[in-house]
């Protein structure tokens, strides 16, 4: 692209967009499946506006690209960001039709929430939607979870110049094979194997525990979804205290932290490489951070007395800190609880455990497990070229599926990565300070929307401030592209203001 965009740049974006839209309005098949097992006409009707919007816009927008076309880097990466907008937009329709919403900026906020796997939501009467309706909400959830770019990748963009970029700029750069379109069709293949074993658990599990057959297999379904996308949704207001059911948490648990890590990682493991788990950087640096940091959680609720035994302090500690570092955000408490009961030390804990996330390459948010591990090798590294004699040599490497060469210029990458997600952090931070709530309220639910989580100490509500709102909207639209294609889409607004 040239330093300044010209009308054919313009063309290319759109057309991608494009593409991704309709694949959105395929996507609205599923809510109006059930609508139709469901005798939901007049939502059915919802839907159908929906998916004509989306295939009609998509139509229209996929038509731009060129004949002579040269898609390049800042055209994917600008693509993936106007696309995720764009999907915005379109899926926020069926809930602005609902009347659970006070307003579409409400409803474009779920949306938002949904595809970027955070799970915070707007809704007004959660327990009262509709069966298609609750299943839109959880079908763009794991969606988003495998990515928006991931689906248009599989099924309507060939292998034409651009892909690589469009794939990379929404926060994947992991290749299970070669061909970016193979690795966006095996991580589909991937999710969907685990479809089917998690939808029948969780049916199961649902029934033993006293629901119905048909609702069980709804919230199966509607669950793993939003716990393999780790994405935090649930179907009642109560989130996991619907359930009442230690079985039914723990079932979720092994779904949830399966969705956290690396698409890479399950490829490994399902190909045969099953020492890789013990073996990767990524998952060492989670098991380690998640042992520190529920450590000091634990500490703090023990102090407090909140949770005097250990069923009570596995069933709500636990559950709260493994929930929000792999960013689902499901909740076995009320929102409220959290600033009322767990004291400072407990919720600062909680704050890092949401801030680092999961894995690179997966559905989790937050700054990831690859990039707090590399970050901390490379100060170790540091610490032994101080304390070594100047000719002492050493490898600096870090394990990753393969053997990775650890430079300085990985190490300046992720470490700007982590900046950024701190600097948002303290953005949304002051953003809710601002808007009157307290301090610790406000970064908790900051770190909540950074790492694209979910949890909630109570801010995030219909009667919130709607510039609130907006700052949240792009904090998770930010956080779940990790920053590259946002910074793409502002570079590329800068030049065609700049010619004008």
């Amino acid at each position: 692209m040239r330093n300044h965009p010209r009308k054919e740049d313009y063309l290319i974006i759109l057309s991608y967009a494009g593409r991704v839209a309709i694949g959105l309005g395929i996507v609205c098949v599923a809510p109006m499946l059930v609508a139709i097992a469901e005798g939901e006409w007049s939502v059915l009707v919802d839907f159908i506006i929906c998916a004509g919007a989306c295939l009609l816009s998509g139509a229209l927008l996929s038509m731009c690209m060129p004949d002579d076309a040269h898609p390049g880097w800042l055209h994917g990466m600008v693509a993936t960001a106007v696309s995720w907008l764009l999907a915005m937009v379109l899926a926020a329709i069926p809930y602005a039709l609902s009347g659970h919403y006070g307003s579409y900026l409400d409803c474009m906020f779920d949306a938002m929430s949904g595809f970027t796997t955070t799970g915070l939501t707007l809704v007004l009467d959660l327990d009262h939607l509709s069966m298609a309706l609750n299943t839109w909400r959880h079908v763009i959830t794991f969606v988003g979870g495998q990515g928006v770019v991931v689906l248009a990748l599989s099924f309507l963009i060939d292998g034409s110049a651009g892909s690589y970029e469009l794939y990379v700029g929404e926060g994947k750069d992991e290749r299970l094979f070669p061909s970016v379109l193979h690795t966006a069709k095996a991580i589909w293949k991937i999710s969907a194997a685990y479809f089917v074993v998690g939808v029948v658990a969780l049916w199961v599990t649902g029934i033993a525990i006293g629901l119905p057959v048909k609702a069980a297999f709804y919230h199966g379904m509607w669950i793993y979804m939003a716990a393999w996308s780790t994405g935090g949704f649930a179907p009642m207001s109560q989130n996991f205290l619907y359930y009442h059911s230690a079985a039914y948490e723990m079932v979720s648990v092994v779904f949830f932290v399966a969705g956290s890590l690396n698409f890479a990682l399950h490829h490994a493991v399902l190909t045969g490489s099953r020492r890789e788990m013990i073996k990767n950087i990524e998952t060492i640096s989670f098991f380690a951070s998640f042992v520190i940091l529920f450590s000091i959680v634990a500490a703090g609720l023990t102090r407090g007395g909140v949770y005097p035994d250990l069923v009570a302090m596995m069933r709500k500690g636990f559950f709260q800190v493994i929930s929000g570092q792999t960013t689902t955000g499901f909740m076995t408490i009320s929102a409220r609880q959290f600033a009322l009961e767990w004291g400072d030390l407990a919720l600062c804990g909680m704050c890092v455990a949401m801030m680092i996330g999961g894995s690179a390459g997966s559905t989790a948010g937050g700054i990831k497990g690859l990039r707090v591990g590399a970050l901390l090798l490379a100060v170790r590294n540091d610490g032994r070229r101080l304390l070594l004699p100047p000719s002492a040599v050493f490898k600096k490497k870090m394990h990753m599926i393969e053997d990775r060469y650890l430079g300085d210029e990985q190490v300046r990458a992720y470490a700007l990565i982590t900046v950024l997600y701190v600097g948002m952090w303290v953005f949304a931070t002051l953003a809710g300070v601002a808007a009157g709530y307290p301090a610790l309220d406000a970064a908790f639910e900051a770190a909540s929307v950074t790492g694209n989580v979910g949890l909630s100490i109570g801010v995030t509500a219909p009667a919130m401030p709607i510039f609130l709102k907006i700052v949240y909207i792009l904090v998770i639209w930010a956080g779940r592209l990790e920053f590259m294609a946002i910074l793409a889409l502002g570079g590329f607004i800068v030049s065609a203001v700049r010619r004008r």
